[in-house]
């Protein structure tokens, strides 16, 4: 059944893959590098007693039969090693079935780390990432030809992420609707990189003019990537730019990559001169049934984020079934327009007054010093940072996990302070933390070149008491 598959296809499914493998190393790497601080035994909101909680029916996940923090590093250094492998080319010299089962691991294996996650794998990238990653399952390999129903599962895939976006933008805050938005979100965004001081201080006509533009490319442009070529090939390009855009003014994890990665699935790069691949072999029959079947699956798994998308009430970023398939997805559908920071700061003083030295932790990606200059981090994914941010929004946020925060750094504890960029008691843990509420903004030009500065900020009010190791307190 040649109408299947598209030869042509191929350089655009070769480079979708490599692109999703990069992302599942990032998000491997991410797990062995905080997993067992946040939510190891011994963790912030711990795997075990989650487990106890949560049936497997709930949360399909190869922990549910045993977890450790050792068995945890085996899995995600296994993510490692075998999305390093795919990167490097391995997927695309097997036979078609061994590199299905490889992609099937790599998707078991990064679902069973996002469904016992919790609230640090709560975010819409991670969903996708599994959404992604399930369908790169059947695109096959330099071997045979990329079947047509697969690709259109991936523009399906791209015009909810892109669609749903932009609804929940025109549906929520209204400063979407009139055009400021952009007064506010590359300051008050979850965490700022390098660029964004400069993009929040573009004339407010330009910004008027992304936020104009980003409604044509989310509400307009997705209906294009179903048209014949080549104006899918031109939806998509935009969708790249408008992406690489994003990636320029802010950290947002994988999702701006991994979006521009879906969009290179739908151009036709036959039409831009690219060499072809090999004549692929003929596709064997199971294949093309595995691939009908699992589009029948998809269809049938549409219908409820369909009918969210339609939906006065549209929910953002939901999963509508515990394999991640076939979600809904949007970002920002109200931004903040002032920008809060929980600064967590500790003392050696036992019995803490006026006078007091308090010294503040150090986050690697969120704001903190003033005059630290924000760093770029993305598609690496700092969990505990974008916390902070929630945290700052509201204390609901953080009741679950910001009190064993402060104990682990009472204890000095090493896992925890990995995940920091400053530890201000190197030698011997503090004897008292505490966290203070301050308002940030971004310095003005003249600010900038007379302090050096980056952040303005000015004390709120207090955000969690002084506790030491033994009395308990509560989030205010």
């Amino acid at each position: 059944m040649r109408w299947l598959t598209d030869p042509g296809y191929g350089p655009g499914r070769l480079i979708f893959q490599h692109g999703i493998a990069a992302i599942y190393l990032a998000g491997f790497l991410c797990a062995v590098n905080q997993f067992r601080a946040l939510a190891g035994e011994r963790g912030l909101t711990p795997v075990p007693a989650y487990l106890r909680r949560v049936s497997f029916r709930r949360a399909p996940s190869i922990f549910q039969f045993h977890y450790s923090d050792r068995f945890f590093a085996v899995v995600a250094w296994s993510g490692v090693g075998l999305s390093a492998a795919v990167l490097a080319g391995l997927a695309d010299v097997m036979p078609l079935w061994a590199t299905m089962l490889l992609w099937a691991v790599l998707w078991v294996l990064y679902l069973s780390i996002v469904n016992v996650g919790q609230v640090w794998y709560g975010f819409g990238w991670e969903s996708l990432l599994c959404e992604a990653g399930f369908l790169a399952i059947f695109l096959g390999n330099a071997r045979t030809a990329p079947p047509v129903l697969i690709l259109w599962l991936l523009r399906w895939l791209l015009f909810r992420l892109e669609f749903g976006a932009g609804l929940i933008k025109m549906r929520g805050d209204r400063c979407w609707r009139d055009l400021t938005c952009l007064y506010y979100h590359h300051e008050t965004q979850p965490m700022p990189n390098p660029l964004s001081w400069y993009f929040h201080r573009l004339p407010k006509p330009l910004h008027r003019v992304e936020v104009a533009a980003n409604h044509v490319t989310q509400l307009i442009v997705p209906f294009g990537l179903f048209a014949p070529q080549p104006y899918a090939t031109v939806a998509a390009a935009i969708v790249i730019v408008t992406q690489f855009w994003l990636i320029l003014s802010g950290n947002f994890a994988w999702l701006n990559w991994i979006t521009a990665i879906l969009a290179t699935s739908v151009v036709d790069w036959r039409a831009l001169g690219l060499p072809g691949l090999p004549q692929p072999t003929a596709e064997p029959v199971w294949h093309q049934a595995l691939v009908i079947a699992v589009t029948a699956l998809v269809v049938v798994l549409s219908y409820w984020p369909a009918r969210n998308l339609i939906s006065r009430r549209q929910r953002m970023n939901a999963s509508f079934n515990p394999l991640h398939l076939v979600n809904s997805y949007g970002a920002f559908g109200s931004i903040t327009k002032t920008r809060y920071e929980v600064v967590i700061q500790g003392t050696e003083d036992p019995e803490p007054g006026p006078d007091s030295e308090w010294r503040e932790y150090e986050f690697n990606g969120k704001p903190g010093d003033p005059r630290r200059r924000p760093r770029q981090f993305a598609p690496y994914h700092l969990r505990l940072d974008w916390m902070m941010w929630f945290a700052g929004l509201s204390s609901l946020y953080a009741e679950p996990w910001i009190v064993p925060l402060a104990e682990k750094l009472l204890e000095n504890d090493p896992a925890t302070l990995r995940l920091l960029r400053l530890n201000p008691f190197p030698d011997t843990p503090p004897a008292v933390v505490r966290a203070r509420l301050y308002r940030y903004r971004f310095t003005t030009w003249r600010e900038r070149r007379e302090t050096g500065a980056w952040w303005d900020r000015r004390l709120v009010r207090e955000y969690l008491p002084p506790i030491g190791l033994r009395p308990t307190a509560q989030v205010r």
